[in-house]
């Protein structure tokens, strides 16, 4: 059986799998709910400024607006870490094995760790299963080294993110609770709670402040990792719809084709020598062979490129809107253009184009197509919303107990959760910022043994050390859980014949 959507074929199978596959992003959202968010409502309840009920739906609502809110940056930062060659043929069984197991892989350590009261990184684990599956996928296509299916690039960028963020939670949540201390004298700021009594107005207002900023913080954030794999998912079963910009305007067409023919100049003035016959056949893994590997560039790899930017302009010549480009070519176009945007920004950041001035063109190419091709439709964000804001409504207690009771040797202070979560929604502000994806879990929980030591509280060492332990076999565990699955789920797909 066969369904055709506009002029696109696609088959039961295919169906099938587009639609267990949204299920599963849609699910680790869900428990990324009740698994993360639990740290935003950890201090609101345990120091009586809301009942738990209302706590969960007030911060799950806000994760629902922080979602529906967000610019997308952090969505393909995430979709940066996949192996090009996946990427652009996420259609098909590889591509499909690749969601499949970085999706169950991370899902299923999130359940773990829940289960078991920890406060781990949903980031965490979806990074390290992505770099399992990226492994698996050199491994399995005779890559020169393990390590080519990995965008080590940007998988620095991210690790430094979420390396650096607990130890910016730990020391700035405790210099600010001395601050606090020195400025406000309140006793009662630094007391523990009265558990017979709500706080008063003011610290009930702080407090609910805070709450409300995590819970915002991390929709914006992390409910952005969600959506770029739904749009990955999208993109590469419906590219007749989700592949492009439909509302482009006509001046960033311009910019495009003005950048491109640029860039074709370049291209073919270094391609001077090419061999082209190694070229003819298929440009494109001239580029993803380079993309893959840490190596020096050539007159093939130029040739390439020429070759990829000329096909892209034919299809974009004389059109004042992309929703004239052919539904049947629309895919291929994103897929050139992805290639394109990704290799000028590699060339730029390794210093292997001839000038600072060639440099800034090829950044300024990729931030022209990443324009045209990074969206993400309203009901996307809309469905991973309601994942997200519902599973903060329900499973939190595990985590909020871990937090509220266990890192520290004496309760919660209005306080120090109020610091801790300050820095909390500060951190993740900032980051979300700059398009890079931190850990909820981390800043907060660290946040709060930050606060006890600054206090003189103490810590339960038996669960900082299962954290940290947690913290420590996130991205080994993933990484191993990614590459498993995805050759099995590699060798499961293309026998079963979906594809």
């Amino acid at each position: 059986m066969i369904f055709i959507l506009a002029t696109t074929v696609i088959s039961t199978g295919t169906w099938i799998l587009l639609g267990l596959a949204l299920l599963l992003a849609l699910s680790f959202e869900f428990v990324n709910g009740f698994h993360d968010t639990a740290n935003a409502v950890a201090t609101v309840i345990y120091t009586k400024t809301l009942p738990p009920v209302p706590a969960v739906i007030w911060s799950g609502f806000f994760n629902f607006l922080g979602v529906l809110t967000s610019s997308g940056a952090v969505a393909f930062s995430i979709v940066n870490l996949l192996p090009v060659e996946l990427v652009i043929h996420v259609g098909s069984a590889a591509g499909f094995a690749m969601v499949f197991s970085l999706l169950i892989s991370a899902i299923l350590w999130n359940l773990g760790t829940w289960f078991l009261g920890l406060p781990a990184s949903s980031s965490h684990t979806l990074i390290g299963s992505i770099i399992g599956v990226g492994l698996a996928n050199a491994l399995l296509n005779d890559a020169h080294y393990w390590g080519d299916g990995v965008n080590w690039a940007k998988a620095k960028d991210v690790g430094m993110a979420l390396l650096l963020s607990p130890l910016i939670g730990f020391c700035m949540s405790a210099l600010l609770l001395l601050v606090m201390k020195l400025l406000i004298r309140s006793k009662k700021l630094y007391s523990t709670p009265d558990p017979n009594h709500t706080p008063p107005g003011w610290i009930r207002a702080l407090l609910m402040f805070t709450c409300t900023g995590v819970s915002f913080a991390h929709g914006s954030n992390d409910g952005q990792k969600g959506m770029g794999l739904i749009m990955l998912i999208l993109v590469g079963i419906i590219p007749s719809i989700y592949s492009l910009k439909s509302d482009c305007s006509t001046s960033e067409l311009l910019a495009l084709r003005q950048e491109l023919h640029q860039a074709s100049i370049y291209c073919q003035t270094h391609a001077t020598g090419a061999n082209s016959s190694l070229v003819s056949k298929d440009p494109a893994k001239v580029i993803t062979d380079y993309d893959r590997h840490a190596q020096s560039t050539s007159p093939e790899l130029f040739l390439a490129l020429a070759t990829v930017i000329k096909e892209s302009s034919t299809m974009l010549d004389g059109i004042t809107s992309l929703s004239e480009i052919p539904e049947k070519n629309r895919g291929k176009l994103r897929s050139d253009l992805y290639l394109i945007a990704t290799t000028s920004a590699k060339l730029a950041t390794n210093h292997q184009l001839d000038s600072p001035a060639t440099e800034k063109a090829a950044k300024k190419i990729s931030e022209t197509i990443k324009a045209i091709t990074d969206f993400i439709p309203t009901w996307v964000k809309a469905a991973v919303a309601l994942a997200l804001g519902l599973g903060t409504m329900i499973g939190w207690k595990r985590i909020v107990v871990t937090v509220g009771e266990k890192i520290g040797k004496s309760h919660l202070t209005y306080g120090q959760g109020a610091c801790a979560e300050l820095v909390a929604m500060i951190t993740i502000g900032i980051a979300d910022r700059y398009g890079l994806p931190v850990s909820t879990t981390h800043v907060l929980s660290s946040g709060v043994a930050g606060t006890m030591a600054a206090n003189g509280s103490g810590l339960q060492m038996n669960t900082v050390r299962n954290i940290i332990l947690a913290w420590v076999l996130t991205l080994p565990v993933c990484v191993f859980l990614g590459a498993i699955l995805f050759a099995l789920g590699l060798n499961m797909i293309a026998r079963l014949g979906f594809m």
